[in-house]
């Protein structure tokens, strides 16, 4: 059974366990928390917390997620307190010294990152801010200083704003959570880049992918298993299609779940692949669910929530709730909401995700045909400006004005406001990338541009300071160069031979020649014709050669008509 308790003013829930004991320590601060321009700041942190243990003896880790960071621990009652107690001392005074050291792991650690396949759902969804951040690089961490880190520190990483979970036969003695008191912190309102749902987006060709937002609930959680249940039928049991099916439920802070769902698909099927994840949304959104399939669904999860409380595994959710301002529910509560949860629930459910439901689907697909809406992938307004020409591209141009700035091609164009700015990437080089609150970027690479360099400070003038994210130094080899252009072919010289070569001799040889060749047989035709007229009686002969006269000075006409032609064309 859970209980709840406290420790040194921060709140903790216990619950005994059979297997090994652990433990966890919690702060309501993660990605969503994070402006733009201090993107991996919290993970930064957590980094530097962890960096005094070194090589220990037991398990320790620690995890920076959209709305939580977290400590986690595995070992003896020692080994608990020991690790515990070092968190909150080393949160209180960071090695600075290790600052450099750590921002090159983390972009190591990012490099090396492959993005999951519903993670662009959410860039689509909420732009660069809020919800939408986690889908960024840490862009943050260049022009991350002491200062900042301490200012974070101070205001995220305190007593009220933390919660700890113990998994064990008792709760150790000795603990010492030495934080700074301070607020307990609200979760970032979402924000939204959808002016219209359902929408889609186009993505990569080898994946179907859909989320929602709806309010959090035992049968919203049923709902998402119930989908995962039908997608699987359809696309791999049925019809082949997909191998990988998942569905999954993540609750909020605010009282709100993100469900969201994919499914692989091989270039060739992607087509066959979005129609049969398509159908099967319009099923359950038309209440077309099995009351069997629930019930599974709702067995399913209450005895994964029994052998969690077993194992120490609801602890966890449960500290977060206790940060979230939730009751700690006992597993008899969680039971019961969940078995009372019916099939109508569920179908009401899933038309309430469908309303908000963003598809993303595979390549050059679309899905307007089902009733879905482009989700906006340009910008529908350009800046009033002075324009800057591409040096590669004439259909290519930078409008830079007073409010913002815009890239404008060919049918398309891309607008950040200024007052409705993320964050400005700024490279030494000059080299400037915009990206806007609705997530649209203007990548600015000055030496592509006619007097582009001219141009980086009046830009930077007009962004307030705390937008100026820095970048570290590109080499030289990275930084673009207009492209030549295409070298023009040289005049062709006259071809004296009076081949097809393009010169004037062979056309002025040829009417030299065959001039006098149509008038001599021509004049011959003439005088055979009016020998025919003269002499009807014999004019076999005379119509022979009146032919064979005529034949030859058309031959001749044709060739002294295309020499005219040739000269008249140079």
């Amino acid at each position: 059974m859970i209980t709840r308790t406290e420790i040194d003013g921060i709140p903790v829930v216990f619950g005994p366990t059979t297997g090994p004991m652990h433990a966890g320590l919690v702060f309501r601060v993660g990605f969503a928390d994070e402006p733009l321009t201090k993107r991996g700041i919290t993970h930064l942190v957590e980094h530097l917390a962890l960096h005094s243990f070194g090589v220990a003896d037991y398990h320790y880790n620690g995890a920076t997620g959209v709305e939580y960071t977290f400590f986690h621990t595995r070992g003896s009652e020692a080994d608990i307190v020991k690790f515990l107690n070092g968190v909150c001392a080393s949160l209180s005074d960071l090695p600075m010294h290790r600052l450099s050291t750590e921002k090159e792991i983390l972009r190591t650690e990012e490099n090396g990152r492959s993005e999951g396949p519903t993670e662009a759902l959410a860039l689509w969804r909420h732009g660069a801010r809020d919800y939408g951040v986690v889908t960024y690089p840490e862009w943050g961490l260049t022009g991350i200083t002491p200062d900042d880190l301490r200012a974070w520190v101070g205001r995220y990483f305190t007593r009220h704003n933390a919660a700890l979970w113990i998994a064990g036969p008792a709760v150790p003695a000795g603990l010492q959570l030495t934080l700074p008191p301070g607020h307990r912190m609200p979760v970032p309102a979402a924000s939204s880049a959808l002016p219209v749902r359902p929408a889609y987006f186009s993505g990569p060709s080898n994946v179907v992918a859909w989320d929602t937002v709806v309010r959090r609930e035992a049968r919203a959680a049923v709902f998402a298993g119930v989908l995962e249940r039908a997608l699987f039928r359809s696309l791999r049991q049925e019809s082949g299609l997909s191998y990988t099916v998942h569905a999954g439920y993540e609750p909020r802070v605010d009282g709100s779940a993100v469900i969201s769902a994919f499914a692989d698909a091989l270039p060739e099927k992607q087509g066959a692949v979005l129609g049969g994840f398509i159908d099967v949304l319009a099923a359950v959104r038309l209440g077309l669910i099995d009351q069997a399939e629930v019930t599974t669904v709702i067995n399913q999860r209450a005895e994964e929530m029994t052998h969690a409380e077993e194992n120490g595994g609801r602890l966890p959710g449960q500290a977060f709730n206790v940060l979230a301002g939730r009751p700690v529910q006992s597993l008899e509560e969680v039971l019961a909401e969940l078995r009372a949860v019916t099939r109508e629930d569920v179908a009401a459910v899933a038309a309430a995700a469908y309303a908000d439901g963003l598809l993303m689907t595979p390549g050059r697909t679309s899905a307007d045909w089902a009733g879905y809406t482009a989700a906006p992938n340009s910008s529908d307004e350009v800046v009033q400006g002075t324009a800057y020409p591409s040096l590669e591209d004439p259909a290519l141009s930078l409008v830079a004005g007073e409010r913002g700035v815009s890239m404008v091609g060919e049918g398309s164009a891309a607008t950040v406001w200024f007052d409705r700015c993320a964050a400005v990437l700024s490279w030494p080089d000059g080299a400037r990338r915009f990206v806007g609150h609705d997530g649209m970027q203007v990548s600015f690479e000055p030496s592509l541009f006619a007097n582009g360099h001219a141009l980086v400070p009046a830009l930077d003038a007009r962004v307030r300071p705390e937008l100026r994210t820095p970048m570290p130094p590109r080499d030289a080899g990275r930084i673009p160069v207009p492209r030549p252009m295409p070298p023009q072919a040289p005049p062709q010289a006259p071809d004296a031979t009076g081949d097809s070569g393009g010169g004037t001799a062979g056309p002025v040889v040829t009417l030299v020649l065959l001039s006098p060749i149509l008038l001599f047989f021509g004049f011959l035709a003439l005088i055979m014709l009016l020998s025919l007229w003269a002499d009807p009686e014999d004019t076999g002969t005379e119509i022979i050669l009146g032919l064979s006269f005529l034949f030859v000075a058309a031959a001749c006409g044709y060739g002294v008509v295309w020499a005219i032609r040739r000269l008249r064309n140079r």
